[in-house]
């Protein structure tokens, strides 16, 4: 049994009683996915062996783990740490299943792209249904032969791929950019990427950086030209992965509503996009402080913000919280990000917000959601991971039961999600 299909979960309905109590604790974020399955995917092909400290599972590291497995890597899990012995040579004629992880979909097939024959990807629930046409396109910029499924999965790749100059959009998801950046420089050609419309400078920046920590050098200039030097082989290290914003952000939003809380294994000077939460949590009155490696928010008069999410998308559903329990009209900018998630998020936080009694009004590209009373009532989180721990999480203010359907969605990023938030509640039952 491979580790994706270990971490498949029967579909679960939780049930949140209203007003279940207030966020008072000390908790540990997990470990951030986006780095974890970043260094997992260089570990493949650096020489030797690499230890990956800060292990946290999830459904998407566990797609990059078999990922990394089934391309020749050697992969050893004890306790929260990843022992990944590395290939000098790509294995063929697999087939790839990435679950449902856009990042490691569009970051394995560039990787793949490093072998001649054939390789398949494919994937399960969501992400069979977004866009892979950029993958296509750029993987044949460099000569790979792909054939996919009307410009979705599965890809059928096959053929040589050799140093170039390409073009590719960056306007919808940096995730391809980053399997690119990590593949190229394994070529014995130099390489030069022009990406139009970047929207996820962020996540760019965090590629980067953690191919300079496995000895890989990427040159740019502002993010539109990168220029990749071949014959650069990542060096076996010792890397810690850091904590998670993306999923920390709930239980920060949750105590600025409820009470309070300190959340460890963070850092303020991250490069994760949705370190920026910190942001917004000062500019519409919470009480935060910031220590070397912990963030504590204490619940304070909360007053409706305007907040640009453009590069950060993935604070739409716990920045949605927030300013629902905010007095007055906030705006968040960025929906156009939010189409291609695990579902379509904008609409979806919409209309399961409207069951709970909260006003939300898109209007193009920004969302208006006016503050006021949470009623109880049956939602469902559309398998979308970040709309089930939203709702969880409104549940601290309802003045009735939130029933969440298809709650197990958390398990894609967040699967101690449930009970990191009990911890909180101090319910240990």
């Amino acid at each position: 049994m491979s580790n994706l299909e270990a971490n498949k979960s029967t579909i679960v309905h939780m049930k949140f009683v209203g007003k279940v109590g207030a966020y008072s604790r000390v908790i540990e974020a997990p470990a951030s996915k986006s780095y974890l399955q970043r260094a997992l995917a260089i570990a493949l092909l650096a020489e030797g062996t690499t230890t990956i400290l800060g292990f946290s599972p999830s459904n998407d590291v566990s797609a990059a783990i078999d990922c990394v497995q089934k391309l020749g890597a050697k992969v050893k899990i004890i306790d929260k740490t990843i022992v990944v012995t590395g290939t000098s040579q790509i294995n063929s004629n697999v087939m790839l299943n990435c679950g449902e992880s856009g990042l490691s979909t569009r970051m394995f097939s560039a990787i793949a792209a490093l072998s001649s024959n054939i390789i398949t990807v494919t994937g399960e629930g969501s992400i069979l249904n977004r866009p892979m046409d950029m993958v296509e396109d750029a993987l044949s910029q460099l000569g790979k032969n792909v054939k996919s499924y009307k410009g979705k999965l599965p890809l059928e790749l096959e053929g040589v791929i050799n140093g170039n100059e390409i073009q590719i959009s960056g306007e919808e998801s940096s995730q391809l950019l980053t399997g690119l950046l990590i593949a190229l420089p394994k070529l014995k050609q130099d390489s030069v990427i022009r990406v139009a419309n970047l929207k996820s400078v962020p996540y760019v920046q965090m590629t980067i950086a953690i191919l300079g920590e496995f000895g890989i050098n990427i040159e740019h200039e502002n993010y539109e030209h990168f220029k990749i030097k071949g014959n650069q082989l990542p060096k076996s290290t010792n890397y810690h992965v850091e904590g998670d914003w993306s999923g920390a952000s709930f239980h920060l939003v949750a105590a600025a509503i409820s009470g309070q809380i300190e959340v460890s294994n963070l850092s303020e000077t991250s490069l994760q996009a949705d370190a920026r939460i910190l942001e917004v949590l000062k500019n519409c009155g919470a009480s935060v402080l910031v220590k070397p490696n912990s963030i504590s928010v204490v619940k304070n008069e909360l007053n409706a913000f305007h907040f640009d999410a453009t590069d950060c998308p993935d604070l739409f559903p716990p920045l949605a919280v927030l300013a629902a329990c905010c007095s007055g009209k906030s705006r968040l900018k960025g929906v156009s990000r939010l189409k291609h998630k695990e579902s379509d998020r904008a609409k979806t936080i919409q209309a399961e917000f409207k069951k709970l009694g909260i006003e939300i009004n898109i209007d193009d590209d920004e969302m208006y959601i006016v503050g006021g009373p949470i009623h109880g009532a049956s939602v469902d989180s559309h398998n979308d991971h970040r709309i089930a721990m939203a709702m969880a999480v409104l549940s601290l203010v309802s003045n009735g039961d939130i029933e969440v359907q298809n709650f197990d969605a958390v398990n894609k990023s967040y699967p101690n999600f449930l009970e990191d938030f009990r911890l909180a509640l101090g319910d240990y039952s």
